[in-house]
């Protein structure tokens, strides 16, 4: 059945990490650390609702500039989440550069930021037509392991150890709404946007003899039809489970992380794991902070994940990345 989300990796494994997860038919996607960014268009980067920082060393926050460099003049708001001191962080970028043309531009970017610690987070709110002033006090919250709830999809965050805070990540579908070609194809009807907003009324759960109004554009006209969403939904949706992605990168293998990360993991659909040297260098691997090619595919075999990537290798085997993969599939075979 095809997933709500389709995830790749911006970059290649030896380049830095950022994990695009577009929207199947909605202009929408979500961004998974803050890497160079080239490897996505402008277009891509207009379609990010919210991007998710796990630290911010340089290969995992760098493309916070062409971010805002896309977004700026846009009416658009973003939102950002990392960890303790992120902050902080944001607010040096917007330090680095002058804003004193900003209050000029007619359009409204806003980009709201949230630093998650353990049991709480905090929210700043930055408007670009005010220079992104930082006076405003954080706003504070409860932190339970959620960070974004909505009708048809969650986003949860754990903390793990990487000499510094460092949060790994995990997209949740509620369920994951099936369309029926052929269902569509007897009705005459097209495939659209407007599918969007029958799948946002399966997800709120809206009533079944309610109606609903299909409109789409055909031959430059616009189209509308009307149906009981239940008599419509009987025609052309299935429901199925929903995927799970999770998104690891930058942890030391101690027995907390291992912990944490093979119970945040368990029965994910798709795990993209770091996995940044080979097990014969894991001395060098634990003084860094970073997985083995084996320790990721023994997470991930314990895990019991449907399917796992490996990335972020260390630039000392652009001579043989095959390597660390084969490693990695080896120890996820492991009886």
């Amino acid at each position: 059945m095809r997933s709500a989300f389709h995830p790749r990796l911006v970059n290649g494994p030896f380049e830095d990490p950022a994990l695009f997860v577009p929207f199947f038919f909605e202009k929408r996607a979500l961004l998974f650390d803050l890497g160079d960014l080239h490897g996505i268009s402008s277009k891509e980067i207009l379609k990010i609702t919210h991007a998710f920082v796990t630290h911010t060393h340089m290969d995992h926050f760098v493309g916070f500039d062409s971010l805002l460099r896309t977004l700026l003049g846009r009416d658009k708001t973003i939102h950002l989440v990392g960890p303790s001191g992120f902050l902080r962080n944001v607010e040096g970028k917007f330090a680095g550069y002058s804003w004193n043309l900003v209050k000029n531009y007619d359009n409204r970017f806003v980009l709201s930021a949230t630093e998650v610690h353990p049991d709480h987070s905090l929210t700043k709110v930055y408007q670009c037509n005010e220079a992104f002033s930082s006076s405003a006090t954080a706003q504070q919250a409860p932190f339970d392991g959620t960070i974004l709830r909505e009708p048809s999809f969650s986003v949860h965050a754990i903390h793990l150890d990487h000499s510094i805070p460092c949060l790994a990540f995990k997209v949740k579908e509620r369920f994951h709404v099936n369309i029926i070609k052929d269902g569509l194809k007897q009705l005459n009807m097209p495939v659209g946007p407007w599918l969007a907003k029958f799948k946002k009324a399966l997800y709120e759960e809206q009533e079944p003899e309610g109606d609903f109004e299909a409109i789409w554009k055909e031959d430059g006209k616009e189209m509308k039809r009307s149906f009981r969403l239940g008599d419509l939904a009987r025609q052309i949706a299935r429901t199925s489970p929903g995927q799970k992605i999770v998104y690891v990168v930058d942890a030391i293998l101690s027995p907390e992380n291992a912990e944490k990360i093979i119970d945040f993991a368990r029965n994910a659909d798709q795990l993209f794991i770091e996995a940044a040297f080979l097990d014969n260098e894991a001395d060098v691997a634990e003084k860094k902070y970073h997985l083995t090619a084996g320790q990721a595919g023994m997470l991930a075999r314990k895990a019991a994940v449907k399917a796992f990537t490996v990335f972020h290798f260390s630039p000392r085997y652009t001579h043989a990345p095959h390597l660390l993969q084969q490693e990695a599939e080896a120890a996820f075979a492991d009886e």
